[in-house]
């Protein structure tokens, strides 16, 4: 099925008697048009020779059928629309108009698809169950808007048809790009296998020219080989040959070396013997030596004993006069601190005492001097009267 008109919402407007008559007529005379149109073309037209002609006519005839059925839609239409304008508010009345528009223009659109569809090559046999099929749904899809407009007034089953068709489509479209991306996916992985396979030829021809090459080398490798066994085989024959005469020549040295050492041998035995006899006397000699140095020795520890408790005794000697001394020193110095203490103290009492004479005359001279200032005591100030009587007193006498 090639319709892919799109599908409008469901139209909210209850069509009138009138305008039910009027598209259930268009709707009967179209369904009878494809009726028709199934019944002339059956699949024995494949092999007849007039077939493309008189089904490109019956074609056309259908087409121009199917626009007379689209004018007289788009007319019954705009009748309805110009009674309810002014019923209508300006809302419904543009939900109204999109609708009709919807619907005219999907079925505009799928007449075109069929009539696409019946143009390419209508005569072979995929073509012709093609269009049959999409003329059986038009058909049926016809025939249930006929049965529901004169049932409920209404074209529901041609929209829901629409959407399913386009559903259908959407579906259909996207199952095609899945597989032109599984092509491209194949051809992308045929092109990496055939570059995998060259690689690996590559590789082979690289892998048969080293085999050929390492065999080249083996075979130069064999030859070198057996000529340096020879070449081995000759320098051990030499080797040996060689080998042999110096140990000819080792052993005769060696026989003059024993030769010598026996000689050798000989002169040191006798050495050796002189050496021990002279070490023998030597050591005679050195033992009384040793007997005379450990008597000496012994003498002399003996002495320095003696010296040693000669030295003791008078340091315990001294030691104790030491003693007595220090005891001495120490009664001398106590009996001196006492003195000098003694003589302190006197020095100090000297010293007090004139202090307390030095003070006891200027509190005396200050006493006196306080009472000439203040007329106390025997400088108190005396009466004129007896003044003057004292002073006959003194002239008489």
């Amino acid at each position: 099925m090639c319709l892919t008109a799109t599908a409008s919402e469901p139209a909210k407007l209850d069509l009138d008697s009138v305008d039910v008559v009027h598209l259930t007529t268009v709707l009967e005379d179209c369904v009878d048009q494809l009726v028709v149109l199934g019944r002339i073309m059956p699949a024995s037209y494949d092999a007849h020779p007039g077939a493309e002609n008189m089904i490109a006519d019956e074609i056309r005839d259908v087409l121009q059928q199917q626009k007379q059925i689209e004018s007289k839609f788009e007319e019954v239409l705009e009748r309805k629309q110009l009674t309810v304008a002014a019923a209508l508010q300006p809302g419904k009345q543009a939900e109204m108009d999109k609708d009709m528009k919807t619907s005219v223009n999907d079925l505009r659109h799928s007449t075109a698809v069929l009539a696409r569809g019946l143009k390419q090559s209508p005569v072979t046999p995929s073509t012709l169950e093609k269009v049959q099929a999409d003329r059986g749904f038009l058909e049926s899809v016809l025939y249930g808007t006929l049965v529901e407009l004169a049932q409920s007034a209404t074209f529901h089953t041609l929209t829901d048809a629409v959407g399913n068709e386009k559903g259908k489509k959407a579906a259909l479209q996207e199952m095609i790009l899945k597989e032109e991306e599984g092509r491209r996916r194949v051809k992308a992985l045929q092109k990496q296998l055939v570059d995998v396979r060259r690689e690996k030829e590559v590789e082979l021809q690289h892998r048969n020219e080293m085999i050929a090459h390492l065999k080249d080398q083996l075979q130069e490798m064999k030859a070198k080989t057996s000529m340096e066994g020879k070449y081995i085989k000759k320098v051990a024959e030499v080797s040996v040959a060689q080998s042999q005469k110096k140990c000819v020549l080792t052993e005769k040295q060696m026989r003059d070396g024993i030769k010598d050492l026996k000689t050798k041998i000989d002169e040191e035995t006798r050495v050796n013997t002189e050496v021990e006899s002279f070490l023998l006397g030597h050591t005679q000699r050195l033992q009384k030596q040793v007997e005379h140095w450990m008597e000496k020795y012994d003498k002399d520890v003996e002495a320095k004993q003696k010296e040693l408790d000669i030295l003791k005794a008078s340091k315990a000697k001294d030691l104790e006069r030491l003693q007595y001394l220090s005891k001495l020193y120490s009664d001398y110095e106590q009996v001196v601190v006492e003195d000098r203490i003694e003589k302190e103290k006197a020095r100090r009492k000297a010293e007090l005492e004139a202090e307390q004479l030095k003070c006891a005359v200027k509190v005396q001279a200050w006493w006196r001097g306080m009472m000439v200032r203040k007329c106390l005591g025997a400088f108190s100030k005396k009466k004129k009267g007896k003044k003057g009587k004292k002073g006959k007193k003194g002239k008489k006498k």
